[in-house]
């Protein structure tokens, strides 16, 4: 059974690495037996780095700034040329801006889309292309596996953050596609939507003691997910365990979808 988890031997490149979610993504992946290459804004923070690091596992940091296409169009090329072989693709990071609907500003859309659906695109793209030129892992089976992060915003429509909805609903659809495409090929795409989670991102919300409290009274689960909640599946779709998964979007959210 542990075999059907393991990532002995793959190479994982994670965006957003840096701290909530993706950071406890990145670690359990290392967990697992994955190297990992972080993509973060600067080199400066080494946190996930030395995490990784201790548990016996390779890290490296690539810098870019996923608002800019043309960094975000040389993370792959960048990582093929120092000689890493890309198995596993999670695209974790996002950005979420709040106006009113009919004051949000044009430029705040764009870099909302910017970060939260173009770059996921692309690198789906740059990194699918890379995979699907290698021979079938032995570890998991298949060529490679990308995991992007939905929201569930990707559903419902949200308060005063339309382009967050719009950005997040764009993920589960690109996933779809790519996913159609690939999984014959050996490249299974799936993507995770988060509920309600402690990270800095909801920090307005958890700040907003009326609502905050709404919220967790609607979880079945009873409370707010952890980064940590979120190791276990990606893992499961990177690994062997979630090999004939591709093209869905998993839900963890303590059970508030369902309620």
């Amino acid at each position: 059974m542990a075999d059907l988890f393991s990532l002995r031997g793959e190479t994982a490149l994670v965006t957003g690495g840096t701290r909530g979610i993706g950071q406890a993504v990145a670690i359990g992946l290392a967990e697992a037996g994955a190297d990992v290459l972080l993509v973060q804004r600067s080199a400066e923070s080494t946190e996930t780095k030395k995490a990784v690091e201790a548990l016996g596992r390779k890290a490296y940091i690539y810098v870019a700034d996923l608002a800019d296409p043309a960094a975000v169009a040389a993370i792959v090329p960048r990582a093929l040329a120092d000689g890493h072989t890309i198995r596993i693709l999670v695209n974790c990071a996002g950005i979420q801006i709040r106006h009113a609907p009919e004051a949000f500003p044009d430029a705040d859309y764009r870099a909302v889309m910017g970060v939260n659906a173009d770059a996921v695109f692309a690198l789906c793209r740059d990194a699918g292309a890379h995979m699907l030129g290698l021979a079938p892992s032995a570890t998991t089976g298949r060529r490679g596996s990308i995991v992007n992060f939905a929201s569930l915003l990707s559903f419902q429509g949200g308060l005063n953050v339309p382009a967050y909805a719009a950005s997040k609903g764009a993920v589960v659809q690109l996933t779809k596609s790519f996913a159609n495409s690939w999984t014959a090929r050996g490249v299974t795409v799936n993507a995770v939507a988060p509920g309600y989670i402690a990270t800095d991102m909801n920090e307005a919300l958890i700040n907003d003691t009326d609502r905050a409290a709404s919220i967790t009274a609607r979880i079945p689960a009873g409370r707010w997910g952890t980064p940590d909640d979120f190791k276990g599946s990606v893992v499961y779709l990177a690994s062997r365990a979630g090999a004939y998964v591709s093209g869905h979007t998993l839900v963890v959210d303590g059970g508030w979808m369902g309620r």
